[in-house]
């Protein structure tokens, strides 16, 4: 039942109606979710003991890995598990705060994401060109002071976000067609002026993944063309390896989220909600799924660590990516 404010027209809460038009198949759908979350916390969680409990792996490129590690838990677990609770249980009802609490903690940490990947591509950059320097430009300090950066840019960014949906006035109902609580979402319910609220979500959007996904173009460039000058073939190809890792990171972490981005602005008429929704999901799930598998694949120490802290053994030689 939808509850009022007579003063500000605020819903005491809202329902998450999961994926309009699949209703009858929720109980299928929340079985790739589930699978893909338990992955994404046993992975994630792992690389995080790795990282912690291995010196070997007490190094600037682990350190940003473990920053991607904590932001893709708190991303996932932002959704994943209400979610969930919709498809399960038909616990579709979440209180106006906690909705509002759900939307900051989800923007702030897909823009932590994208920050962290653009870290990730500067300490790539900083390890092919300036190899020799690489220890003392990368510190301790200099890491905790640019991965704090990266949080709270996205933090004070996001702050705006819940005081312009807070002031709306909702008397559209309270139904929201999601399985979590979007910005855009929430204030198309709302019959006041959502016009501050696009813009500011747009700019947004441009000043962190524009900003970044230039950051990581310019980074990328500069290592290919440092890469390509290596006279040494096993130079080359060893240079291209250590990025491989980092370069499917940003294919899982950005393609989704192009095609969210594209598809409400374009083609909103043709691509049906329900895959809007899904694709949303898949954007907050499917990073923190295969980054540590990826991770785990591709890095040779990381696969040491795992295969010594497996089996018991300290005789694994540790090797670089």
């Amino acid at each position: 039942m939808l509850m009022l404010n007579k003063t500000n027209w605020t819903p005491a809460s809202f329902i998450l109606s999961g994926v309009p038009g699949l209703e009858d198949i929720h109980i299928w759908i929340s079985f790739p979710f589930f699978s893909m979350y338990v992955v994404a916390m046993v992975g994630n969680c792992g690389l995080l003991y790795l990282i912690h409990y291995e010196k070997s792996l007490h190094r600037p490129m682990y350190y940003f890995l473990a920053m991607l590690s904590l932001t893709d838990i708190v991303m996932c677990s932002s959704t994943i598990p209400k979610a969930l609770c919709i498809f399960w249980f038909h616990l579709k009802e979440i209180g106006f705060d906690e909705c509002l609490v759900q939307m900051f903690f989800i923007h702030t940490f897909t823009g932590m994401e994208s920050g962290v990947l653009m870290l990730m591509a500067l300490d790539h950059y900083v390890a092919i060109c300036y190899p020799l320097r690489y220890s003392t430009i990368l510190t301790n300090p200099v890491i905790a002071k640019v991965g704090l950066a990266t949080f709270l840019r996205g933090v004070l960014l996001i702050i705006p976000f819940t005081f312009l949906t807070k002031r709306l006035p909702y008397c559209r109902g309270n139904i929201i067609p999601h399985t979590y609580c979007d910005h855009m979402s929430i204030a198309k319910l709302s019959c006041g002026n959502v016009k501050v609220n696009a813009i500011y979500g747009l700019t947004v959007a441009l000043l962190i993944g524009g900003f970044d996904i230039l950051c990581i173009t310019i980074s990328y460039t500069m290592i290919l063309r440092a890469v390509v000058s290596l006279s040494s073939a096993d130079a080359r190809q060893k240079a291209f390896s250590t990025c491989t890792a980092h370069i499917c990171a940003i294919v899982f972490s950005y393609s989704p989220a192009f095609f969210c981005f594209f598809s409400h602005r374009f083609g909103g008429h043709t691509v049906p909600p329900s895959c809007h929704i899904i694709v949303a999901n898949i954007y907050l799930l499917l990073p923190p799924t295969m980054n540590p598998i990826v991770y785990g694949v591709k890095t040779k120490q990381i696969r040491d660590c795992v295969i010594r802290t497996l089996s018991g053994s300290k005789d694994v030689k540790s090797h670089d990516i």
